[in-house]
């Protein structure tokens, strides 16, 4: 054969076989949930060109700003990574966590902090693993990170003297706080959590991100579940969420928009079908995963105040869905 045909096999082996198999899913797995260099996932607006994003990002901003002289720095050591934080002390005796989500620095929970406020919260928001100046360079989606919501509410109890603890969740941050709150040697001191657009299994999640991305879903679903297994030791295919959600015993208030590509409204039923904790399902018409609040912020932040608020005063929770 001719050297341009062996080009042309090699080319073909290369776009056809090779990329699909090896190259696209290690990529989208270094893309999604590795921290490849310091300056990815930094203390930044994450996507400045998204109107609504940025929206958030600023009133966000001008939230820590107004209350900048009851901030201050923190920091805890959970194993061997270093994790950084500020604290909004209001002069309370509880306080909730802000948890975000892939891609997100504290800067972001900055904008989900005002409801905690009124209700009557001290308020952290932290740099998770991996992410602004915390150390990491690994997600795993809340299988390791909630070590370090449980050392970050050790920090707010033992050290800060607040009675209670709460956490509020974005996506994997709603992940994160679940595995916490479901942990064994979780602190009776964990009041109970918001979660907003929790997933069932990151794998579900995962399988639409890779179809928007316009990429074969298999065999990238599956290897990229192999790179996480290898890495991190988490199965996102038989661990997550919808496997560990029946084990919680505090409150859970769930928040799911009607709009969420990544974690459907229906599987939201699910899991809430699947817990035994106190609980309310609320379904909001408009939002894209992660952009409830921005679509409808007065009864966002109303929803969790009067949940909290019946939490406190030692009010049963009443199970139910709104706006199914």
């Amino acid at each position: 054969m001719s050297t341009w045909i062996w080009i042309l096999i090699g080319a073909a082996v290369f776009f056809f076989v090779l990329a699909p198999l090896v190259i696209i899913p290690a990529a989208i797995y270094l893309i999604l949930l590795v921290r490849t260099r310091k300056s990815k996932w930094r203390r930044k607006c994450s996507l400045p060109r998204d109107e609504e994003i940025r929206e958030m990002f600023d009133i966000g901003m001008d939230w820590a700003a107004r209350y900048a002289e009851q901030k201050r720095d923190v920091d805890v050591y959970s194993g061997k990574y270093h994790l950084f934080g500020e604290y909004f002390d209001f002069g309370f005796d509880k306080a909730a966590v802000i948890i975000a989500g892939r891609t997100e620095s504290l800067l972001y929970s900055y904008y989900f902090a005002e409801p905690y406020r009124q209700a009557g919260y001290n308020v952290l928001v932290i740099d998770n693993r991996s992410h602004g100046k915390s150390d990491g360079r690994l997600n795993s989606l809340g299988y390791h990170e909630h070590r370090d919501i449980l050392r970050w509410a050790q920090l707010l109890h033992d050290e800060l003297g607040n009675r209670q603890v709460f956490f509020h969740g974005v996506c994997i941050g709603a992940s994160n706080a679940l595995f916490a709150l479901t942990a064994a040697d979780a602190p009776d001191y964990l009041q109970g959590m918001v979660s907003e657009g929790m997933f069932t299994t990151f794998y579900e999640s995962l399988y639409y991100h890779i179809k928007e991305m316009k990429q074969p879903v298999q065999p990238a679903l599956e290897e990229i579940r192999g790179y996480l297994r290898l890495f991190t030791g988490y199965d996102i295919k038989h661990d997550g969420p919808l496997f560990r959600i029946h084990k919680l015993k505090k409150p859970l208030l769930m928040l799911q928009s009607k709009q969420d590509k990544y974690s459907l409204p229906e599987r939201a039923k699910v899991l809430y079908d699947k817990c035994r904790a106190p609980k309310r399902l609320v379904y909001f018409e408009k939002g894209a995963h992660s952009h409830i609040k921005i679509n409808a912020s007065e009864k966002y932040d109303k929803i969790i105040v009067d949940f909290l608020r019946e939490l406190c005063e030692n009010k049963s929770i009443t199970d139910g869905i709104v706006g199914e």
